[in-house]
């Protein structure tokens, strides 16, 4: 163990010793702050914007003058180091296997964009305005619904994914299923900063100013009711609409449930020195040694430090060099796939996912040119004035599912959970998948989402 994680862990101990002593009042959870709900957030000023209320569909067809400079770009020497000898992923994109990328994406993935972005227009897409932005979503209606009971939906996704990772498991979720009484009509947004999705011109829209505008989205679009699901970003989103609107959201579900509450925290820690309290024996490879958590830690969230404090320099520093994108956006796909996928040559990418795929979702952040405005929600859920709204303390009422996969990148216990979902009804252990369950493993996702609906008797 390094001198840094020791010292981390005893500095840790000593903040978490403090808090024991005022346990009673941390545990208690906080009312949910004050918000204007039609805050503004574009450009300009407030008195002259006049909403357009409309929704409208939306072609998200690309400028075929941006495919052809793309092409010209990839056409380019790439002029890369060699990777250490013996080394996979373990310092980042491995730059050999980054070549192939490259070629494939420039000779076979481009030279056939027309069915790619065929393939992205499966879906209806519409757009509408909201407090200033111009929101991108995908909506999809069930085409049968005899015998079956209609839920709205809202799937809402994380960085550095999309909408891209839900198209699989939308049909499942739209297509009656004799197994199950629910089908469900489902809207899945560009996250404002997001794909198609315009990002916010003002400072301060972090997860809870964007949580208001994606129900203000569901209420446009004639849905008082309606589910969340959620992972990464769309988690912790998904957890501040179900806290500040319980009148509106029927339940939450949740492929990577978390608290960063200080109670929490010290549960954690006192998790790593007395598991058997807090999680049975055959989930124990489910909840990492607190070293090697914190060894993780500081090998996989140097992008969220990078993210958090200056997005604009590596946005700036990626969105005009589409190689660079692709190896910043496609090594999470690999290590938040599989933590051991960094050992091999090609970061095992595409072990769980096609190229296509992938690059389907690379080609999204680069037609949009979104890079930096996606990175900007770090800076803002980590400034003063979010982590003042204490979110991780206001608790979620309403029926609540989590699901852990086991290679994500961390996983609370229910001890933990408990503190902020006050109504938690399912907690479940998947032995497959990882951080991009919706895309990498979608019928497993979508069977436990519909045993939550059931469980909930939403």
């Amino acid at each position: 163990m390094g001198l840094f994680v020791r010292v981390s862990i005893v500095a840790i101990c000593l903040g978490l010793a403090a808090l024991i002593q005022n346990y009673r009042m941390l545990s208690q959870p906080l009312p949910a702050p004050k918000f204007d709900f039609q805050e503004y957030w574009g450009p300009g000023k407030a008195a002259d914007y006049k909403e357009n209320k409309a929704v409208t569909p939306f072609d998200i067809a690309t400028n075929s003058e941006l495919i052809e400079d793309l092409k010209t770009q990839l056409q380019r020497p790439l002029k890369l180091h060699d990777p250490l000898e013996g080394v996979g992923f373990e310092y980042g994109f491995n730059s050999k296997y980054l070549q192939t990328v490259v070629k494939y994406w420039r000779d076979d993935y481009l030279s056939k964009w027309s069915d790619r972005e065929n393939f992205l227009k499966k879906f209806p897409h519409f757009q509408t305005q909201m407090q200033g932005l111009k929101l991108h979503f995908i909506h999809v209606k069930p085409k049968k619904t005899e015998g079956k009971t209609v839920l709205p939906l809202i799937l809402l996704h994380g960085w550095p994914g999309s909408v891209r990772e839900f198209y699989d498991i939308i049909p499942l979720l739209t297509t009656p299923n004799e197994k199950s009484e629910y089908v469900f009509e489902v809207v899945a947004p560009s996250l404002p900063g997001y794909g198609w999705s315009q990002g916010a011109s003002k400072k301060n829209f972090g997860p809870a100013q964007m949580s208001i505008v994606l129900r203000n989205l569901m209420l446009r679009l004639g849905h008082d009711k309606f589910i969340v699901q959620g992972g990464d970003w769309g988690s912790i989103v998904g957890s501040n609409m179900a806290a500040l609107f319980p009148e509106n959201v029927l339940g939450y579900h949740s492929n990577m449930c978390g608290t960063m509450g200080p109670i929490g925290m010290l549960k954690m820690v006192l998790a790593n020195f007395m598991p058997s309290l807090f999680y049975e024996k055959q989930y124990s490879g489910f909840f990492k040694p607190l070293g090697d958590f914190f060894t993780t830690t500081m090998e996989e969230m140097g992008y969220m430090h990078l993210q958090a404090t200056k997005p604009d320099t590596i946005g700036t520093a990626l969105a005009h060099n589409p190689v660079g994108l692709a190896a910043y956006i496609l090594e999470k796909f690999s290590t938040w796939t599989n933590s051991e996928y960094k050992h091999l040559p090609d970061g095992g990418i595409t072990k769980r996912y096609t190229m296509d795929a992938l690059l389907d979702n690379v080609m999204i952040y680069y037609v949009t040119d979104s890079i930096t405005t996606s990175q900007r929600l770090y800076a803002e859920q980590f400034n003063k004035e979010q982590m003042g709204l204490q979110m991780d303390r206001v608790g979620v009422k309403v029926p609540t599912a989590c699901a852990r996969f086991l290679h994500d990148l961390w996983h609370a216990t229910d001890c933990q959970l408990k503190d902020k979902f006050l109504n938690l009804v399912q907690s479940t252990y998947h032995l497959e998948g990882g951080h991009f369950a919706a895309m990498e493993v979608p019928k497993v996702l979508y069977n436990d989402f519909v045993e939550f609906v059931k469980k909930a008797n939403l």
